[in-house]
């Protein structure tokens, strides 16, 4: 008998600066230990993307911010779950993002982002990303 896997619905904020983009590494401590990825986080029950992401940047960036557009959707099975992630470029309205869940918080050109070790999930929105 096969078990399933978990499912997790995460959003990612693709928070952009001109050309620069927040990125956010995992803690030694996390699963997907010291992998990149984009803030963000679960959906709740009951929430939109959207809202979802506007509450996850203001716990984990403490920061406010506009959601542009969507960028893409993945689905990656991991050891551990099945991720459903979608990703949106986003701006910053008020507050200087400061990590609270990651172990650290980096500005990158979108030409740069592939030299990182994003987690899995992350991939077709860097190829959106650098594609063009």
């Amino acid at each position: 008998m096969t078990l399933m896997k978990k499912e997790v619905h995460v959003v990612g904020a693709v928070i952009m600066e001109g050309d620069n983009i927040l990125c956010a590494q995992r803690g030694a401590t996390k699963t997907l230990a010291h992998k990149w990825e984009f803030p963000g986080g679960k959906i709740e029950a009951g929430e939109t993307p959207e809202a979802a992401l506007h509450r996850e940047i203001e716990e984990e960036l403490g920061a406010e911010i506009a959601i542009d557009h969507h960028i893409a959707d993945c689905t990656y099975e991991y050891d551990f779950a099945v991720v459903h992630l979608a990703t949106y470029a986003c701006r910053l309205l008020s507050g200087e993002p400061v990590s609270e869940e990651h172990i650290r918080l980096a500005w990158r050109k979108r030409s740069e982002l592939p030299e990182l070790d994003w987690a899995a999930a992350d991939w077709p929105t860097i190829d959106a990303l650098t594609s063009g």
